[in-house]
């Protein structure tokens, strides 16, 4: 006797479950794991002798990621979630296995650390370039994302921490932070090339300009401008410069001198910059009165830390620093806020950076300084008044 026919709806159900079962399931690596990945990398890449990496794990880990263990996992933390519910496909290691978020993280920062190509941080992991790439975007999405609050203009208190230690530090009275721009260089198709990115020393950049406090922790920055700008040019174009012209940034307690005259709240930049009320840059004339050689190397030493900030920036995230091989101008701005967010991140967690970090050259090495001849009077009558303020101090200080 001929087998009952199946029924159509059978016949669905049948091929449904061939298909289900046809379907190889990844398995998610369990929270007891999550740890198997550093001990893979470190055996992988521990150091030999005559090498630059630290023998000691803990300060391994740093030299790797620019972060201490507790750093690391605070950042985990932030971009769990949408590393978690978003992952990208085929985000699996070498034994099937789904990247755990620490183990993302870690690629993540390590491309970013290194800026060694995407072949070269994925055979340290044992994952492909495809993976590296999916897993650091994916990152830089997040962290953008989630770490806003780790960026941001001071409120009234803070701000008023900050103009002490200025006043502390350089004498420079309700001074508010220091400004300064540097180049982020890259190759271009082509077809994408112009005069715009082609900058003054022939090389195609996008410009990072940066407000940096006492602590060379970033206030406000602006990037995705083309680096054959003027710095001063730079400067207008941005959001900054506009609501300190409108009076809504840099608005806050005129401090009087002890002379009786009157400071309003600033930033100290270099020659490059436009001396303005609120801008407070060198004098552009070399034989400076002797009134004036006190400010010039207090506000010397307060700008530079701007300077020294760009230095940590790009040393300790390297891919900042070299030349980055045909980078989506879209995206670009993107890894370089993160960048600072980072930056900003271990200032905050109060990490400490291990010495040879930061860049030993300037920040824009091969770069002539740019001289910006606009003088604001109220800007250079601000000028004035400080430098009388720091002589003054100078006079009234007892001789040892």
């Amino acid at each position: 006797m001929a087998p009952p026919k199946k029924s159509k709806k059978a016949k669905r159900e049948s091929k449904k479950l061939k298909k289900c079962k046809s379907m190889s399931v990844v398995p998610i690596e369990p929270r007891a794991t999550e740890s198997d990945w550093w001990d893979s990398f470190w055996q992988k890449n521990s150091p030999i002798p005559g090498s630059a990496i630290p023998t000691d794990e803990a300060e391994g880990f740093k030299f790797f990621f620019r972060v201490s263990k507790k750093t690391f996992d605070y950042i985990c933390s932030l971009v769990r979630q949408d590393l978690v519910s978003r992952p990208p496909s085929g985000l699996i290691n070498i034994e099937g296995r789904l990247l755990s978020v620490e183990k993302q993280v870690a690629i993540a920062l390590r491309r970013l650390a290194s800026g060694e190509s995407q072949v070269s941080v994925g055979a340290a992991f044992g994952v492909g370039q495809s993976t590296v790439s999916q897993v650091t975007w994916r990152f830089i999405e997040a962290v953008e994302e989630r770490a806003k609050h780790h960026l941001r203009w001071p409120d009234f208190n803070r701000m008023e921490e900050i103009k002490s230690k200025f006043e502390t530090s350089y004498g420079l009275s309700n001074c508010c932070g220091a400004i300064d721009a540097t180049h982020i260089i890259m190759t271009l198709p082509a077809v994408q090339t112009s005069d715009d990115w082609c900058d003054q020393e022939n090389n195609y950049s996008m410009f990072l300009q940066g407000v940096v406090d006492d602590e060379m922790r970033f206030l406000d920055i602006v990037t995705g401008w083309p680096g054959g700008m003027t710095v001063s040019r730079l400067l207008k174009c941005t959001g900054f410069y506009r609501n300190c012209e409108a009076g809504e940034r840099l608005n806050g307690n005129v401090r009087i001198l002890s002379e009786g005259v009157e400071i309003r709240e600033y930033v100290v930049g270099g020659v490059g910059y436009p001396l303005l009320p609120w801008l407070i840059t060198p004098c552009e004339y070399n034989d400076i009165p002797s009134s004036m050689s006190g400010f010039k190397t207090n506000h010397e030493a307060a700008r530079s830390l701007a300077v020294r900030a760009f230095s940590q920036l790009k040393g300790t995230w390297r891919i900042l620093s070299k030349v980055m091989w045909r980078p989506d101008k879209r995206k670009l701005p993107s890894i370089i806020l993160v960048c600072c967010l980072l930056h900003n991140i271990i200032i905050d967690s109060k990490d400490k950076l291990q010495p040879d970090v930061a860049l030993s050259s300037h920040h824009d090495p091969g770069y002539g300084q740019q001289c910006c001849k606009q003088v604001d009077p109220l800007g250079k009558a601000m000028r004035e008044n400080i430098a009388k303020h720091l002589q003054h101090g100078k006079e009234k200080a007892p001789s040892n």
